[in-house]
């Protein structure tokens, strides 16, 4: 086995536990968070699922609910899940020597070498991130990643369902203080689709050969996967032994692709009010190109019309050079509304809209041009480079959208191409205004 041990720490049903935080009410509610403009279920509290409800449940499929047996549903609050999301991972990155955040609610802890009961640190762990946050976490420890995810998913079910696994598994498991029998024990009554990184497809293959359990999955040779499948699945089998293949990443590698795509909230036919919504996406594109420290080489600008609704389809994108690569907003968005003009269009009902860096490179290289006959434009670059990090500080301290371009009036929420969050809570740790008030 591996000398390697990592944990997986996770928040449970991490949109619906922080939106409990701030108010109680909704303990042992049947809870959902929608996705954008009210559309679907991204997240559910234990409640709602036993109610049967699926990931990804269309809204007004299960509506029926709210009066039926009491659901509630609330716009997702991503101002308010990023700030927690932020919070916890500080307190979970003490848990050892490093940590690799891998979404909004999961972070792999590197526990190599670390002495001592490993299930009573994680639930002191569990216990201050419950009092400090007000959100309940399970935390899985194995001898590879893939192996501390999967033990995270017994650590859930062993709290959530009951007899599902062995009730000193709940919260905190750690597969690595485990013996062999009972490992097998453990992995024979594991689907094999449970495993990171079997899908659905894979999943069917491998039962169509017999093969159902983890422990199934797990004895499997190698080098038979390799040839059969790929080398990324018999790197997954190879973690499942205790070979330890996947990298730890300190730092995620940066995106190739960075994209502020959109939903309207109401159909959208003027140019004006497209013109508005597209300077609002690459505004924020350009924020997060410069948050990554990258520069954008082409600029990809769409706009389409809704399959589900009647009436003429129409659906273009255009794409724009930057020369030299860019992330100045000014300039990005510029680009963008070149491209909406060339591929806009009257008369169609426009339903969604955005605006996609391509082309990435570092912002500390990129190509140059000599400056034949005219003054260099070092100077002023670095001008506008200071423009942008200032504008990105105001933004950051005083909400996004404080400071934008002319054109981008993303602050009105009156407007067709704005998100539908009718049922949005405050963003309780971000605005003064929305600081919930204790009365005696």
């Amino acid at each position: 086995m591996s000398a390697s041990r990592y944990a997986l720490v996770d928040g449970n049903n991490f949109y619906a536990s922080c939106e409990r935080v701030f108010r109680p009410s909704l303990e042992q509610q049947p809870l959902i968070v929608l996705s954008n403009n009210d559309g679907c279920a991204i997240a559910r509290s234990n409640e709602a699922k036993e109610l049967g409800i699926k990931m990804g449940a269309p809204w007004h499929t299960i509506k029926h609910l709210e009066r039926e047996a009491g659901l509630v549903a609330l716009s997702a609050n991503f101002t308010l899940y990023g700030d927690i999301s932020d919070r916890m991972m500080s307190l979970v990155s003490g848990f050892g020597h490093r940590q690799e955040i891998y979404s909004i609610d999961e972070s792999f802890v590197d526990l190599t070498g670390i002495r001592g009961d490993l299930v009573a640190r994680g639930q002191k762990l569990r216990q201050r991130v419950l009092q400090w946050l007000g959100i309940p976490i399970c935390i899985g420890i194995g001898p590879t990643k893939t192996l501390a995810k999967l033990a995270n998913h017994v650590a859930k079910d062993a709290e959530r369902k009951r007899g599902s696994y062995p009730a000193e598994h709940a919260q905190v498991c750690d597969l690595t203080a485990v013996p062999a029998p009972a490992l097998d024990a453990l992995l024979m009554v594991t689907p094999a689709r449970e495993v990171w990184g079997v899908g659905p497809r894979i999943s069917d293959q491998l039962h169509n050969l017999g093969v159902f359990t983890v422990k199934d999955l797990r004895d499997m040779n190698p080098a038979t996967v390799r040839s059969r499948w790929s080398v990324t699945l018999e790197r997954t089998v190879r973690e499942l032994q205790g070979v330890d293949c996947i990298d730890f990443d300190d730092a995620p590698a940066a995106k190739q692709e960075i994209a502020c795509t959109r939903s309207f909230g109401g159909s959208v036919l003027e140019m004006e009010e497209l013109a508005e919504a597209i300077s609002a996406f690459a505004a924020r594109v350009a924020e997060k190109l410069r948050l990554q420290g990258s520069h954008a080489g082409e600029l990809l600008t769409f706009i389409r019309t809704s399959p589900f609704r009647q009436g003429a389809q129409y659906s273009r994108s255009a794409i724009m050079p930057m020369i030299p690569s860019t992330a100045d907003t000014a300039l990005l968005t510029k680009a963008a509304l070149v491209s909406l003009r060339t591929i806009y269009r009257t008369g169609f009902k426009y339903a969604k809209a955005g605006v996609m860096a391509l082309s990435l490179s570092p912002a500390d290289q990129g190509q140059g041009e000599l400056p034949f006959g005219v003054t260099p434009a070092g100077a002023k670059s670095e001008l506008r480079a200071g423009l942008m990090a200032t504008m990105d500080r105001v933004n950051d301290r005083y909400g996004r959208g404080s400071l934008h371009i002319a054109r981008n009036e993303s602050a009105a929420p009156t407007r067709q191409w704005s998100m539908k969050q009718e049922r949005r809570t405050p963003h309780y740790t971000t605005d003064w205004q929305s600081i919930p008030l204790a009365r005696a």
